[in-house]
């Protein structure tokens, strides 16, 4: 054999011999970083763990409610707090169904701006082939969390603490968001509104509501407005003088 195969193999041999060093190294720190995270030197075994851990556990809110309901009291004193927070975890649970079956009618609430909300979400998930997934529905705790005042209009925003079964599968039936065996524990938001004067409500103000068409899904610019400016088709006017829930959006 001669002295370059002999360097050629050397160099090989040495070369295999760093890389089993790096992985008995790196394999010896994730053992040790394993047992100190998660008490069990098998990382896979302590991700399962914490996996489960996790599942158990509700997430908290933000429990704000002792500070804004004297104040929501004081500006409307005929406001039913445990009503509202019981239709509010009554309209969540159903939005979340609604998602799962692709059925807006799932929904039991005409709150038109919400389900119009709901069938454009659907309707994006099916353009895509996609299904979310919202199973076994639980949720821990609902308390208000904020309360705004602008111009001319009041929101009260309801946060709740839910546990699901929560995943996205593709055309094929395959996973692809979110897990089919360990349940999700998130929040949600559900904000209920109140218009008392719609002439002091801005084009600004009015954007920020989210208020869309319910035929193009196009942004709804004037409170007043009879017509879609972008496709032409009649608006519902949002309720004066009454609350309304207008969204509901999932903490990331």
């Amino acid at each position: 054999m001669g002295i370059t195969a002999i360097i050629i193999l050397s160099l090989i041999l040495a070369i295999i011999i760093s890389l089993m060093a790096a992985f008995f190294y790196i394999r010896k720190k994730l053992s040790e970083y394993s047992k100190a995270l998660y008490g069990t030197s098998d990382i896979r075994e302590g991700i399962d763990r914490a996996k489960s851990e996790m599942e158990q556990t509700p997430k908290s809110v933000s429990a704000m409610t002792s500070i804004f309901l004297p104040k929501i009291m004081k500006d409307f004193p005929a406001f039913n707090y445990d009503e509202m927070r019981e239709l509010s975890k009554d309209v969540l649970t159903g939005y979340l169904m609604a998602i799962n079956s692709k059925n807006a009618a799932c929904l039991k609430y005409d709150g038109i701006d919400l389900r119009t909300k709901l069938e454009q979400h659907i309707m994006k998930l099916s353009s895509k082939n996609m299904h979310e997934h919202y199973e076994n529905i639980k949720i821990h705790r609902t308390e208000i969390s904020n309360y705004k005042k602008t111009k001319g209009r009041c929101i009260i925003t309801f946060q709740s603490s839910v546990e699901a079964l929560h995943y996205i599968t593709d055309e094929s039936g395959r996973v692809t968001e979110g897990d089919k065996e360990y349940k999700l524990q998130t929040k949600f938001d559900t904000d209920l509104l109140y218009i008392q004067d719609r002439d002091l409500v801005d084009e600004t103000e009015s954007a920020s509501l989210g208020l869309t068409c319910p035929n193009c899904g196009g942004p709804v610019k004037s409170l007043g407005a009879k017509v879609c400016e972008y496709c032409g088709a009649g608006i519902v006017e949002i309720n004066i003088h009454s609350w309304e829930f207008c969204e509901i959006r999932r903490w990331r």
